[in-house]
């Protein structure tokens, strides 16, 4: 009976030792996006991890709440409507012409310095879609700096938080 008993703890032991160990580390960072001086409605802009070839790896922010319009940030939504991940916990609203909204996004330590980047994509009802307004390379200098956009986004500053 005993042996048994400590089979068993030793088993639970294991498995909460491993569940642990197997969570990746993350760092937060405030993600302030400053918009150019344009007119119009207010821009939807997604944020995603894209892997080292190119391709989307993970949605990290949406700027922009009705998803009736999420279609028009093209790239993005052919990734999203494959993995159909639910974004209602990382969206905020439009940010209007000249406006900057911050937000605090998550990123996996293990992405920084290994050749992943992060892609903002901008899109304006009845105006341009921008695929990458704003694109760079996750590095311990990037994650702490200021990128300037192509289309409605001016630019974009991260900081850890």
């Amino acid at each position: 009976m005993k042996k048994s008993k400590l089979i068993v703890s030793l088993a639970v032991l294991c498995l909460v030792l491993f569940s642990f160990t197997a969570l990746p580390t993350t760092s937060k960072y405030k993600c302030m996006v400053q918009m150019t001086n344009y007119s119009g409605e207010g821009a939807y802009i997604a944020i995603s991890l894209i892997n080292p070839e190119g391709a989307y790896e993970k949605t990290l922010y949406v700027q922009g709440d009705d998803e009736e319009w999420y279609h028009d940030i093209t790239e993005w939504w052919k990734f999203q409507g494959k993995v159909r991940a639910e974004i209602d916990a990382f969206t905020g609203a439009t940010i209007s012409g000249g406006e900057r909204a911050i937000s605090v996004i998550e990123i996996e330590d293990s992405k920084i310095n290994a050749g992943y980047s992060i892609r903002f994509e901008s899109a304006v009802e009845d105006q341009e879609y921008y695929t990458k307004d704003v694109q760079f390379v996750l590095t311990s200098e990037s994650v702490k700096s200021k990128t300037e956009g192509t289309g409605f986004i001016r630019y974009v500053r991260l900081m850890p938080n």
